[in-house]
């Protein structure tokens, strides 16, 4: 068991990415329990557009369950899911310790002034965009979303071949010529390919699960 007594939920958009936040926590000596939403990328886009309704039945059953198994705090590793369903009000219902990489992106808008940001999908982004905005009014935020990237890393792909499938050298080199000062991973599988994209870009690339991990742990 993890220091804190008791596994933790870790929730994600597929298997994939939740075995990538699994891995995060494993590396924090966190014993991680894994709840996938959907069966796969495609299958999550079709549940991001479900009524409210739909989504908030499905995670909060999903979450029941996880607490059945012992857990008393989950580990959103999903920017899409986290967008999409309203995890304060469940934390509330629930009585539940929840953190999303939504908590995180509040705190980096303070410290930046233009900033680019790649994710799976429209819905992550204006999530996303709506937090930095209500944390720093005058941010400028440069954004792309790229559901292909998220398939061709569900594949196993090569990092370097997903970068050259799509052109995101490219994208780089716009990101660097606006300016933009950090470029944030708004999308948890794309850490899979942040080695090869750093290599591609000056810019400081911004993982933000150590930060969720610290959200986690601290103290109530």
């Amino acid at each position: 068991m993890n220091q804190m007594g008791k596994p933790v939920a870790v929730m994600a958009g597929t298997p994939v990415d939740t075995r990538m936040g699994a891995d995060v926590l494993n590396a924090h000596h966190i014993t991680p329990l894994m709840v996938p939403v959907s069966a796969d990328a495609m299958d999550q886009a079709i549940f991001q557009v479900q009524s409210p309704e739909e989504k908030h039945g499905t995670v909060r059953r999903l979450l029941l369950e996880a607490m059945a198994q012992g857990c008393e705090k989950a580990f959103i590793y999903c920017n899409s899911l986290s967008g999409a369903v309203s995890f304060p009000a469940l934390s509330e219902d629930l009585g539940l310790r929840i953190v999303t990489p939504m908590d995180v992106y509040g705190c980096l808008a303070k410290k930046h002034n233009k900033i680019a940001v790649i994710s799976a999908n429209a819905q992550a982004l204006a999530a996303q965009e709506s937090v930095m905005f209500n944390a720093n009014p005058r941010i400028m935020i440069l954004s792309a979303d790229m559901l292909s990237v998220v398939l061709d890393i569900e594949e196993e792909l090569p990092a370097e071949e997903i970068i050259q499938r799509n052109h995101l050298d490219i994208l780089m080199r716009y990101f660097e010529q606006n300016g933009c000062e950090a470029l944030l991973l708004g999308c948890t599988h794309f850490p899979y390919i942040e080695e090869a994209l750093a290599a591609c870009t000056e810019i400081p690339i911004i993982n933000p699960a150590e930060e969720m991990v610290r959200f986690l742990c601290r103290e109530e």
